[in-house]
C-alpha cells in the first residue's frame, strides 16, 4: 500500500526571472512523497498559470486523486490525471519510489549510458539591450544562450546578445509573443545572426500558418506541443519539440513522447520551468540524445535543493544521489 503526502513550496530566486508573459521573483513548486514502507519516492512539478494551472488547483487535484484510491502504480496514474504539473509530481514520485524498491537506477531500468554532463542553455532574460548584453558577457564560457524575447524590437536584443557572445549557438524564445508577420520579417536577420533555433514565436491558435512558411532558422513547438497526441498536428509547422515534464504530466508520457518525435524526424528539445534539482533529475534522463538541452531552472535560485545539479560554464552535471537512485 502505497501512502502519499504533498505540500507547496517556495524557492526564492538569485534575481528576476523575465519573459514577454511575466516576471517572477521565486519558484512556487508542489512536492509529492510516496511512501511504502520505509522507502520514499519524491516528484516535484511546476503549476503554470498559462496552462490554467496554480499551486491550490494542482494541490487540489492530487489530493482528489489521493482521496479516491487505487493510485497504486504510474498506468493507473496516466488513466487518472490529465497530463500537467499534477500528474507530473505524482508519476516522478513513483519512479523515484521504484527505484528504491527495486535497488535499481531509473537510468539502468531504462537501459541509458552512464550519466554524464551535458551543456544546458543557459536564459538571458527580457531586458533592455544593454542589460541583456552585459547578462551574456557575464556568461561568457557558456556554449549554448537562451535569449528571451518580446514583440519589441526582437533583432535589436538578439544582436546585443550575439555580439556579447559571439562562440555561443543562440536559442530566441520569444513565448508567444509575435504575429505569424512578425516572424517572417525577423527570421532573415535572425537567420544572419546565426540563430539555432526559435522557440514557440507565435500562440499555438496561430501556429497553422506555420505550415507554410520556409523556415530560415528551426522553429521548435513548445506550448504547442504537450503530449504525445500534439504531435501529428504539429509536425507539419515545427522542426522541433521540446518535451518539459509540466506539461506532458511527468517522465511516462515524456519518454513516449520522446520516440514519436524521433520517428516523427524532429528535433528533440528538453527543457523546464524554473524549479528545483529534484524537477531536473528525471528530465536530464531525455538528454542524452537531444539536440538542445534547456535544463537551467536551478541557476536561477537563491539557494537549491540537495542533492543539487552542478552548472559549470554552460554545462550540467547530473547530481550522484536522490531522485532515480536506489
Amino acid at each position: 500500500m502505497i501512502d502519499f503526502a504533498f505540500r507547496a513550496e517556495t524557492w526564492p530566486l538569485n534575481r528576476p526571472f523575465r519573459i514577454s508573459r511575466g516576471m517572477k521573483t521565486a519558484a512556487e513548486v508542489v512536492v509529492v512523497e510516496a511512501r511504502d514502507g520505509g522507502r520514499v519516492g519524491c516528484g516535484e512539478a511546476v503549476p503554470y498559470a498559462r496552462y490554467g494551472e496554480s499551486v491550490g488547483s494542482v494541490l487540489e487535484q492530487i489530493g482528489a486523486v489521493i482521496a479516491r484510491g487505487g493510485l497504486i502504480d504510474r498506468a493507473a496514474l496516466q488513466a487518472a490525471l490529465p497530463a500537467g504539473a499534477a500528474r507530473n509530481a505524482l508519476d516522478c514520485a513513483l519512479w523515484d519510489l521504484e527505484a528504491k524498491a527495486n535497488k535499481r537506477s531509473v537510468r539502468d531500468a531504462l537501459g541509458l549510458a552512464p550519466a554524464r554532463a551535458v551543456v544546458t542553455a543557459v536564459t538571458v532574460s527580457l531586458d533592455e539591450a544593454d542589460a541583456m548584453a552585459e547578462a551574456a558577457r557575464a556568461l561568457h564560457g557558456a556554449p549554448l544562450l537562451k535569449v528571451k524575447v518580446d514583440a519589441h524590437d526582437p533583432v535589436r536584443l538578439a544582436r546585443a546578445v550575439r555580439e556579447a557572445a559571439p562562440a555561443a549557438r543562440l536559442i530566441v524564445d520569444p513565448n508567444e509573443s509575435w504575429s505569424v508577420r512578425l516572424l517572417r520579417d525577423v527570421l532573415p536577420a535572425l537567420a544572419a545572426l546565426d540563430v539555432a533555433l526559435i522557440e514557440q514565436p507565435v500562440p499555438v491558435d496561430e501556429d497553422e500558418e506555420l505550415a507554410s512558411l520556409r523556415p530560415l532558422v528551426p522553429i521548435c513547438a513548445d506550448e504547442s506541443a504537450h503530449t504525445t497526441a500534439d504531435l501529428a498536428r504539429v509536425a507539419g509547422r515545427y522542426q522541433a519539440v521540446n518535451i518539459k515534464l509540466d506539461k506532458a504530466g511527468g517522465l511516462t508520457e515524456a519518454l513516449a513522447m520522446r520516440d514519436a518525435v524521433r520517428a516523427a524526424g524532429l528535433k528533440l528539445m528538453v527543457g523546464c520551468m524554473v524549479c528545483t534539482s529534484l524537477s531536473i533529475a528525471p528530465a536530464l534522463l531525455l538528454a542524452d540524445d537531444a539536440a538542445f538541452v534547456d535544463l537551467d531552472g536551478p541557476w536561477w535560485l537563491a539557494n537549491d535543493r540537495a542533492p543539487a545539479v552542478k552548472f559549470r560554464d554552460g554545462w550540467i552535471e547530473p547530481p550522484v544521489a536522490g531522485w532515480g537512485a536506489p
